[in-house]
């Protein structure tokens, strides 16, 4: 029998009520149509996995006794970071999505001079907010205790000014992303749809970024980055 999964913030130990609202009430309710007796798995972000037994229905409101609390396991030794450029729709979901599944531990955004996709204010905070839903789908259902973080965007340039192993995905680099010498930490760039150009290219290296390749072939931006992370996760990960 499938065991639910549910993300929900909550603070709880062993035999604590918990009592969920909103959208993890209406799931639990009226979309999986649960009854009082029924398990599930509820998870809130740090790493473990919170068996349940749901006690009581009311409008908007579901109460579940934790019964166990166990660690998960499921998170990757490799402390990755997919740095995104942002794409249109469906493509920037999946992106999300695929990462989440793939074990990736935080998704920074980021703008180019070829990004479509310009967003501020109101609009910003509303796709922001889409997108943590996609991230927390994605945990919910590959098994994962955790959700990664989601950044704001950022300009390549910012990005690639700042701290530890930073690469970028460049088709024409010499270097062979299966041949970095592996990081216990990495953050990888992935370009919009028609990548990055060559001046921030070569501005990215200039500022010591290193500039890898998985091929001659040119990926669309939604298949790069969940393309990269395997290769990742199978050299230094929990692929390997």
């Amino acid at each position: 029998m499938r065991t639910h999964r549910l993300f929900a913030p909550f603070e709880a130990s062993v035999d604590d009520a918990i009592t969920l609202e909103g959208n993890a009430a209406h799931y639990l309710s009226r979309v999986l149509r649960l009854s009082e007796g029924a398990e599930v798995v509820l998870f809130n972000g740090d790493g473990h996995d919170y068996a349940c037994r749901l006690e009581a229905f009311s409008r908007g409101q579901v109460v579940a006794r934790v019964i166990e609390r166990t660690s998960n396991g499921c998170e990757s030794p490799l402390k990755l970071t997919l740095s995104q450029a942002l794409s249109r729709g469906e493509r920037m979901d999946y992106s999300l999505q695929k990462a989440t599944e793939l074990g990736v531990h935080a998704i920074q955004l980021l703008t180019s001079e070829r990004v479509e996709l310009r967003l501020k204010g109101e609009r910003l905070a509303k796709r922001m907010a889409h997108w943590q839903g996609v991230l927390t789908s994605a945990s919910e259902q590959c098994g994962r205790a955790t959700v990664p973080e989601l950044r704001a965007p950022i300009t390549l340039e910012t990005w690639s000014k700042g701290p530890g192993t930073r690469l970028v995905l460049d088709a024409a680099a010499a270097e062979s992303l299966a041949r970095v010498a592996p990081a216990q930490a990495l953050d990888l760039a992935i370009g919009p749809e028609g990548g990055f150009s060559e001046s921030e290219l070569a501005m990215a290296t200039g500022n010591g970024v290193t500039a890898v390749s998985m091929g001659p072939r040119i990926l669309r931006t939604e298949t790069a980055g969940p393309a990269a992370i395997a290769v990742l996760q199978s050299v230094a990960g929990d692929f390997a």
